[in-house]
């Protein structure tokens, strides 16, 4: 598939000029992906079109049934096209789902990815005035970009007449939690912790190759207590139910998306292997640190932020604690400074 559609779009680089944001109404976002981590790395792109297009309306071309739970919170998504997860099994109503979007019409079209064969597809299948597919500007880009960024970069130089850099920050990721989301974590973490210490989360499970073993769980688990004895380590457990660590710490489960996230926002910071539960945490706009040793760090590390991707292959585990105490230090330091200095700081905003 990648080689049937590796022109598709390229060809089309300045056919149509953009000429005023006003023409902007009505947008389309594909990412036809059902994971966890591939949907939430969209929504710097979402956060950036609804800056730049606030009175827009947005569909969003996915697969699977996260859509509606992830984008809850973006007010400007009308719409979420769903592909079936398994459509081979469900072939009548993934078929559908493709002819439906050729009958769409929308001022523009994006697709996320650029090596995605049926991101390019249904970019070039849908009706649109214009039309990123996502490589067209491939010489203006750097080299292994992130990719919550690369889609965020390609709108930018589409529009850059308009006097809309590169240089400017990129939104991170943001489920967007209520506060009542966020409360409700505090309350369950509160009811498993029962103190009022600071809390570490971790995640051991990851899928394939990323999973790192028991063994070397165990020993990270081991130092981890060692080094912070004042924090409490709570495990976040997968939907498989299992534990890398054999659950020696406090766990927790659930299949909620969001009441995971809510509990993750009042944790001090997550570590765990690259995986839709790291992206999670980064969503839930707390401090992460992502272990790697097999997926590019530069395309996938924990986006935006204090987050820190840390190279297993070439860190020690004590020198990733030591990584991550830089983290948590550096957030005593803020919190003692602001309380300090109560009234000198009183419109001081965290970076």
């Amino acid at each position: 598939m990648y080689h049937l559609t590796r022109n598709v779009g390229k060809q089309n680089e300045n056919k149509v000029l953009f000429q005023d944001k006003s023409e902007i109404k009505t947008i389309l976002v594909t990412r036809p992906n059902h994971r966890l981590g591939n949907l939430l790395l969209i929504t710097p792109l979402l956060q950036e079109l609804e800056n730049n297009f606030p009175d827009s309306k947005i569909d969003v071309f996915l697969k699977g049934n996260l859509g509606p739970i992830v984008l809850k919170e973006y007010k400007n998504v009308r719409n979420i096209i769903s592909l079936p997860k398994n459509h081979f099994k469900k072939l009548p109503a993934y078929l559908y789902t493709w002819i439906k979007l050729s009958t769409q019409k929308y001022d523009l079209v994006i697709n996320a990815v650029p090596e995605s064969s049926s991101g390019k597809l249904s970019t070039k299948l849908c009706r649109g005035k214009y039309k990123i597919f996502g490589d067209e500007n491939d010489k203006k880009t750097e080299p292994q970009q992130h990719i919550a960024k690369l889609p965020v970069f390609n709108f930018r130089n589409f529009i850059r007449g308009n006097q809309i850099g590169l240089d400017f920050a990129v939104p991170t990721l943001n489920l967007k939690l209520t506060s009542a989301e966020v409360d409700n974590g505090k309350a369950i973490l509160r009811e498993i912790v029962k103190n009022d210490k600071k809390t570490i989360a971790i995640f051991t499970y990851a899928t394939g190759t990323k999973c790192y073993k028991k063994n070397w769980w165990m020993e990270f688990y081991t130092a981890l207590q060692n080094r912070f004895p004042g924090y409490n380590i709570i495990e976040i457990l997968p939907k498989e139910n299992v534990s890398q660590i054999d659950f020696a710490a406090a766990t927790f489960y659930s299949r909620d998306l969001r009441e995971i996230a809510g509990l993750l926002a009042n944790t001090a910071v997550f570590i765990g292997a690259d995986s839709g539960m790291m992206h999670l945490a980064v969503a839930a706009q707390i401090p992460v640190a992502g272990l790697f040793s097999v997926t590019d760090c530069n395309k996938y590390k924990p986006y935006g932020g204090r987050n820190i991707a840390i190279n297993t292959n070439k860190t020690s585990i004590l020198t990733g604690i030591k990584q991550i105490a830089h983290i948590l230090e550096e957030d005593d330091k803020k919190n003692n400074l602001i309380h300090y200095f109560p009234i000198f700081n009183s419109n001081l905003k965290p970076a």
